[in-house]
């Protein structure tokens, strides 16, 4: 897992500016096991999901479900606690909802991160989609803590994106469990809708100090140009900043 975490944070670092976690959104951590479902508006998201856990959550292990068509390209990431869910399918359902709830099992401290849509959707979509399995799971596992996720990719004042994250408040599963199921699904996308636009509401600010930064990568133009800029910086015995906008 060490490896595997040091390969996702290197990757990211090469490709996305920095990996930002806002100062409100830091997770709050309840014992017991834990389902995070987020939205899903990148393939960047599992990514994020790997560097978050292991950021934020040490000690808990992760698992996440993921079309099982697509996990066969990746058939690496079952090591990493990634398991595959034949969509538009009932035995992929009752498939995922069996191994969903030996992860949530009373007792143990294992996290089930999921993308609440089941399916990519735009950040600005509303109401935020919410997949059928996610919502039958509080019926299955009353115990476990649910907590949104919100993820966003924007572009500030650098050539990389940046990979932006906030956690909303936990919701407690017995809470949910007692809900008619279109009710909890209203709650379920209405507690990720309210994380989503409040971190969409740091997103256009474009304020760096608003955010905790759990992996940082590059600035600058990179390549041949900045090395230039950086030997003139040294010869007048100044300090190189490759940002282009050093106020971010």
């Amino acid at each position: 897992m060490r490896f595997y975490h040091f390969m996702f944070g290197r990757f990211a670092r090469r490709h996305m500016r920095a990996l930002r976690v806002a100062e409100w959104g830091v997770p709050q951590l309840p014992p017991g096991p834990l389902v995070v479902f987020a939205n899903h508006p990148s393939w960047w998201d599992g990514v994020a999901f790997m560097l978050l856990s292991r950021s934020l959550f040490p000690g808990r292990r992760m698992f996440i479900p993921m079309e099982a068509q697509a996990l066969a390209r990746y058939g690496f990431m079952r090591r990493l606690g990634v398991f595959g869910v034949e969509q538009e399918s009932a035995r992929g359902a009752v498939a995922f909802l069996r191994t969903a709830t030996h992860v949530l099992e009373p007792g143990r401290d294992d996290m089930l991160w999921m993308n609440a849509p089941g399916r990519f959707a735009d950040a600005r979509e509303r109401p935020v989609p919410i997949a059928p399995g996610l919502v039958r799971l509080p019926e299955l596992a009353p115990h476990a803590t649910f907590i949104p996720l919100a993820l966003e990719y924007p572009f500030w004042s650098e050539r990389k994106a940046e990979m932006l994250a906030a956690f909303g408040p936990p919701l407690s599963g017995a809470e949910l469990q007692a809900m008619p199921r279109e009710q909890r699904q209203a709650a379920l996308a209405g507690a990720l809708a309210g994380t989503m636009d409040r971190l969409a509401g740091d997103a256009i600010a474009r304020r760096p100090e608003a955010f905790r930064v759990v992996a940082q990568g590059g600035e600058g133009m990179g390549g041949i140009y900045d090395l230039w800029r950086r030997g003139r910086a040294l010869l007048r015995g100044q300090r190189f900043d490759a940002r282009h906008d050093r106020r971010a």
